[in-house]
């Protein structure tokens, strides 16, 4: 681990155009898995990298795939030659963020596209020539229907947030755009965990990988003080807008199991006088940009989420997790709170749990491999005769399983592929 910590971003073979950028950043050490993903990038191998949002993940495959690019010969006419898949808008957002950043330098031209937004300026601006596409698959297959781009040049594919695209039905998505490109390409896929769906997907792109790994799977981070407050289910949102008002939090992050739960505690709080935003998938994207944005630069105190903002979401030095409700997939727990304790930087994880959620909590425990410490706060006990017996954790399979059924539906022969691709990038 030694070599790890002393490394220096010159040190791992970058020209001076991207360690200026890295500069004016504000980054003067990389992190473990850009020391370890860099060089190999850079030698042209694929890469199966394990790494949570936080890790530093994205610069570790943006830069390297941009020196690639910009050493070699360009075309006029600048036809893709390196695409960015991810699952979410508000990923692809971000990842592109990165890459315009990190390029300003160079002579590289960059675009993302997604849905839920008029495509006409994204239209304009593949027309004009692009060397990076950043893009979730929904829409990438809809401008590639229409005939607006063409992938046969693609040198480079990135899979970012691989298991998230996998539980969000990508898989036929990806197998399709896989088809676009030219079979010889150097493909990089990071994920947050190394599932049996995973391996299965990276052994049908991934030539001889070389494996990557930021830290150990499915862990916690160290740097985030965990702790769970028991209460009754009823009592809950007296006690998040006590817990966030005493504390005078300025920045929160809170996690719903539902979209119509995260809209009615979103209206609770601005009742109680604390601002909050909703971000979920029923959400316009101009809402959703509007919420995030609000939320970064402080006008907006509380953010209130379901867990499609649990991957991807990059917020700096996020000081406050709590799960309003805990999901029933343990897995969800560490992504939701690896929004907080990035970097370096302390983090606080709280979890206000009610009695029928007792069982979720020990499946958590098991998975990050400790106990919790559990407190009760005078007037918000919980209720001694409530049923410890998980309640819609049938209902949430079944709508995952009959959501996995509308997908292979909307994908089967019986309707036009174009109205479901479409369908699929505007739900994201």
């Amino acid at each position: 681990m030694a070599q790890l910590i002393f490394m220096s971003f010159q040190s791992l073979g970058l020209t001076d155009a991207l360690l200026k950028a890295v500069s004016q950043q504000g980054y003067t050490e990389p992190s473990p898995i850009q020391q370890k993903a860099i060089p190999v990038i850079l030698e042209g191998k694929d890469v199966l990298a394990s790494a949570q949002t936080g890790t530093g993940k994205t610069a570790g495959f943006t830069l390297p795939l941009l020196q690639i690019l910009s050493q070699r010969e360009k075309s006029k006419y600048r036809p893709i030659r390196a695409l960015i898949l991810t699952p979410t808008r508000e990923l692809a957002a971000q990842v592109y963020d990165n890459v315009r950043s990190y390029s300003e330098f160079t002579d590289l031209r960059s675009v993302v596209i997604f849905g839920g937004v008029n495509q006409k300026p994204q239209v304009a601006a593949i027309r004009r020539g692009v060397d990076v596409l950043v893009a979730t698959p929904g829409r990438l297959l809809d401008l590639q229907n229409q005939g607006v781009l063409s992938l046969k040049r693609i040198e480079i594919l990135v899979l970012d947030e691989a298991d998230r695209m996998l539980d969000m039905g990508f898989l036929r998505d990806i197998e399709r755009i896989m088809d676009l490109m030219p079979k010889k390409r150097q493909n990089l896929l990071f994920s947050a965990t190394f599932s049996k769906d995973i391996r299965k997907l990276a052994n049908g792109i991934l030539h001889h990988p070389v494996t990557v790994e930021a830290t150990p799977e499915n862990t916690t981070v160290e740097a985030i003080n965990q702790k769970v407050y028991r209460v009754a289910k009823g009592k809950k949102t007296g006690l998040i807008i006590k817990l966030i008002s005493d504390g005078n939090w300025k920045q929160v992050l809170v996690f719903t199991r539902t979209k119509h739960g995260a809209n009615k505690l979103c209206k609770k709080m601005i009742s109680a006088g604390v601002s909050a935003a909703a971000i979920h998938g029923n959400k316009s994207q101009g809402a959703r940009t509007k919420a995030l944005a609000g939320f970064k630069s402080g006008r907006v105190r509380v953010l209130v989420a379901t867990d499609i903002a649990a991957r991807g979401l990059d917020i700096p030095l996020l000081p406050h997790v709590i799960n309003f409700e805990l999901p029933n997939i343990s897995e969800d727990y560490v992504h939701r709170i690896g929004r907080t304790g990035r970097a370096g930087a302390s983090g606080e994880a709280i979890s206000l749990v009610s009695a029928d959620e007792t069982t979720y909590l020990r499946d958590i425990e098991k998975l990050v491999g400790e106990r919790i410490p559990v407190s009760i706060i005078e007037g918000f006990e919980p209720d001694p005769n409530a049923s410890t017996q998980p309640i819609k954790k049938q209902q949430r399979g079944q709508n995952r399983s009959s959501r996995n059924n509308s997908n292979a539906s909307k994908n089967s022969n019986n309707k036009p592929k174009n109205n479901s691709r479409r369908s699929r990038g505007n739900r994201r």
